[in-house]
């Protein structure tokens, strides 16, 4: 599947401090890695996330999301649960290196304050530009580095390595 770097989708907003007890529950820790999916943000404000979540919809936090344990499978639920990108005030330094490692896009806008639960927008990852389709303004985020698009172009760590070692 050919890399997109724009996201479009659905907002669903979220606090500060989402730690991955939130993000994946620990019961949840014992479900085969396809079904982490059904329980992406089922410890946090929005329980039922996963089973609504449509792909390509668009977390938008507070400070510090990913916070707590530095549970891998954290990012794995919210990605394959159909989340586009999350973008965060900040995030916790191994959550963010952990979702970049699996392709997930994270990017740094101190937006929450700006957008509407529910609202539309379009991500675009190389420029960082947050369109909000209903109104057209335009946010700005934080640039993401060549090291970071090129992991995400190339799905994930694992499959940035394969290409460069032409394994893959």
């Amino acid at each position: 599947m050919a890399w997109n770097n724009k996201v479009r989708g659905r907002v669903w907003k979220f606090g500060v401090n989402v730690d991955t007890d939130q993000i994946l529950p620990g019961y949840a820790m014992a479900a085969p890695i396809d079904k982490l999916k059904d329980y992406a943000l089922a410890g946090s404000e929005i329980p039922d996330f996963a089973q609504k979540v449509q792909p390509g919809d668009i977390i938008v936090a507070g400070d510090n999301f990913g916070c707590g344990s530095s549970r891998e499978q954290a990012p794995v639920a919210l990605k394959d649960a159909g989340t586009g990108v999350v973008i965060a005030k900040s995030f916790a330094r191994i959550f963010r290196r952990n979702s970049i490692n699996i392709g997930l896009p994270v990017l740094i806008a101190d937006v929450v304050d700006k957008i509407k639960n529910g609202q539309q927008v379009e991500v675009d990852l190389i420029t960082a530009e947050i369109t909000i389709i209903e109104t057209g303004e335009k946010l700005q985020g934080q640039l993401l580095s060549a090291n970071v698009l090129e992991t995400l172009e190339a799905g994930g760590l694992i499959a940035k390595v394969r290409k460069q070692l032409h394994l893959s």
